[in-house]
């Protein structure tokens, strides 16, 4: 699911991956993908859940301007996943309302 060949960024040649961990399970990325993207090469689409009626969220406008891919990223909630480049060994969890108050 990943974009290699675009036709204004060009081909999408970088090798250097790292390994994550969304929700417990290892994942591979591109060394410089944002969370998100890694998510959805993956086919993981569910970020977060809503506090009232804990509906399923996922990325919405990609641009880091609503909040609807945010997750706990390395302890800290309320990370917005569209803008935020992966790094080695970084733990993602999937957030449930609005993270620590609720954890």
């Amino acid at each position: 699911m990943r974009i290699l060949e675009h036709p204004i960024l060009g081909t999408d040649d970088r090798e250097d991956l790292v390994t994550i961990f969304i929700d417990g399970k290892a994942y591979k990325a591109k060394q410089g993908e944002v969370i998100a993207a890694v998510m959805l090469a993956n086919g993981l689409r569910g970020h977060r859940h809503t506090s009232k009626l804990s509906e399923p969220r996922g990325i919405y406008c990609g641009i880091g301007q609503c909040t609807d891919c945010v997750m706990i990223v390395d302890g800290v909630t309320n990370v917005r996943t569209c803008v935020t480049p992966v790094a080695e060994g970084m733990v993602i969890e999937s957030q449930y309302g609005f993270g620590a108050k609720e954890r």
